[in-house]
């Protein structure tokens, strides 16, 4: 089995009817508990520390989030109240990314229950992402010098502008967002690589279109680490979305993915990413086809 990264500060307390399906995160855990992709449980990660995020994020910035005082137009853009308890599931979640990309390179290949908070820049928070997990993990690691060059794939129907604006003009990190054209941000960033799908793509051209790019991208910057975002709101039934995934067809694309990177040795990181609606069970089986897809590319490659 791979190792699975979670944390009970996943899931925030956030008011009523929020329209963020904060149980989503708890929810998750356990489908792959009933589903038995977790024998031994959960790797556990130690909340990020002021330091490790502050490598990528402005220093007032997160020093406002860790102590859950931002002014109203910073707590609006992100669309989440900034309590405590946001503060933690934010620095549990960046945790949770890093610690599931050192258990990529050992294991070559592990997942997060949580994490794909794209759209967070350097400087400030937006579309429910407070810090980008994806970057600040990144950025440790090549700080380190645990890896020279990083890919994100980020296949979340939301462009990743947050991760696109921090890594622009870094050759030693390649971004890869497959995305809805016409969803949100409105301003797009401009990634290493993005292909903006039209309303209504179906699984054949949706998978098509990643069949056709992601080969070249893996051969062209040989990465030493895949930082996967599998965002499950292309699914057609998703409330933010405006694509027409299947559920077949989420799971023909994770794993196109993890076989493209797998057959090639290299580590993979996956991160759940977007997925939004009232049904909280339902969109939790629909992050839980990463887990799934990542075990039998386990199965198949190590």
């Amino acid at each position: 089995m791979i190792p699975i990264v979670h944390h009970p500060a996943y899931r925030a307390e956030t008011p009523a009817g929020h329209r963020f399906p904060m149980a989503k995160f708890a929810r998750l855990a356990e489908v792959l508990v009933e589903e038995g992709l977790v024998p031994d449980g959960f790797h556990r990660p130690e909340p990020a520390d002021f330091d490790t995020v502050a490598r990528i994020h402005d220093p007032i910035y997160v020093r406002g989030i860790f102590e859950a005082d931002v002014p109203h137009d910073v707590e609006r853009r992100i669309g989440l109240p900034i309590t405590p308890s946001v503060a933690m599931r934010s620095r549990a979640a960046v945790a949770g990314t890093l610690l599931t990309a050192r258990l990529a390179l050992e294991h070559g290949l592990a997942c997060n229950t949580a994490g794909g908070s794209h759209h967070a820049a350097r400087g400030h928070g937006a579309g429910f992402c407070t810090f980008n997990d994806v970057a600040v993990a990144a950025a440790a690691l090549l700080a380190e010098g645990a890896v020279a060059r990083a890919l994100v794939v980020d296949l979340d129907v939301h462009q990743g502008d947050g991760t696109a604006e921090i890594f622009a003009g870094d050759p030693r990190v390649f971004t890869f967002s497959m995305h809805a054209a016409r969803n949100f941000p409105a301003r797009k960033a401009v990634s290493d690589l993005d292909i903006a799908l039209a309303d209504g793509t179906g699984d054949d051209a949706y998978l098509e279109a990643l069949e056709a790019a992601l080969p070249g991208v893996l051969d062209r910057h040989r990465p030493d680490l895949v930082f996967f975002n599998a965002g499950v709101d292309p699914h057609h039934d998703d409330k933010l979305g405006r694509l027409e995934l299947t559920d077949s067809g989420l799971a023909r694309r994770d794993a196109c993915v993890l076989e493209a990177c797998r057959s090639r040795g290299l580590p993979v990181a996956g991160v759940i990413g977007g997925g939004y609606g009232e049904d909280i069970d339902a969109i939790a089986r629909r992050h839980a086809t990463l887990h799934r897809q990542a075990v039998a590319a386990f199965g198949r490659w190590g």
